[in-house]
């Protein structure tokens, strides 16, 4: 794998966001797991939803791109509609749109931390002038942020309304990435992503950018052969000896 330069020569970091700043994949998980355990069971489709469907299919992805990933690995094929689709239609739009709603509930009931390690992280980039951005899948990147008290940290934000009002392409390509660096005016041979998802990994590594894969559940070797140049299980292994400790101490207190 590749040995990381020191973190202050890189021109920027692009993190993705559920699972790398908040464990909002957990919560993304959950309400997919809703959604296709019930939909899988009232129409008799097998098999039944795993956590497996989730890696291979969901994780990472935009929203509607997922459902038809996992309808395809049950060959079934359902009318693409409009976003704009009520949560009740039978179509690929209409499913998206019941997972959000599934997410938003579980989200406005139990809302978001991020990890302690990330933040102090990113704080750490921040001191030392190199540039940090959010690049995400996620329609809701936003409002999670600003529920997880980070949002005003980062000037470029990269989310899935940004992508469908400006027509890029979703993971596994690496348009969002790009996009990303171009907005913090940084060079993608010079920066960073950060990343917990195959599917991020993989755009990542398509766009010329150093990986740091974190595995969050979804295996080293995964996220190794996907792409990532480094893993880790948390972001505060990045940091300084010093700075972790002081931070750890300072948790702790």
């Amino acid at each position: 794998m590749t040995q990381l330069q020191d973190l202050s020569l890189y021109e920027g970091v692009i993190f993705d966001l559920d699972g790398v700043l908040t464990p909002t994949a957990d919560v993304h998980e959950r309400a997919w797991g809703k959604l296709f355990r019930d939909y899988f069971a009232e129409h008799g489709i097998t098999p039944e939803y795993s956590q497996d469907d989730y890696f291979e299919h969901l994780d990472g992805k935009p929203r509607y791109d997922a459902v038809s990933s996992l309808l395809g690995s049950r060959g079934i094929e359902l009318p693409y509609g409009d976003p704009t689709d009520e949560p009740t239609a039978n179509t690929v739009c209409g499913l998206g749109n019941r997972k959000n709603i599934e997410f938003s509930e579980i989200l406005a009931t139990e809302g978001v931390e991020p990890y302690p390690g990330s933040v102090a992280f990113v704080e750490w980039l921040v001191q030392h002038h190199v540039h940090v951005a959010v690049a995400s899948s996620s329609r809701n990147a936003v409002s999670v942020l600003t529920a997880a008290g980070i949002i005003d940290t980062f000037d470029v934000i990269v989310d899935g309304l940004v992508a469908a009002r400006e027509g890029l392409t979703g993971k596994p390509a690496p348009d969002i990435f790009l996009r990303a660096a171009e907005l913090e005016s940084i060079s993608p041979n010079r920066s960073i992503v950060v990343e917990d998802a195959i599917s991020g990994v993989t755009a990542a590594a398509a766009g010329g950018f150093t990986v740091i894969g974190v595995d969050r559940g979804v295996g080293s070797d995964a996220l190794i052969a996907a792409g990532a140049d480094v893993v880790i299980n948390d972001l505060a292994e990045l940091l300084p000896v010093s700075t972790s400790t002081s931070t750890s101490e300072g948790s702790a207190s």
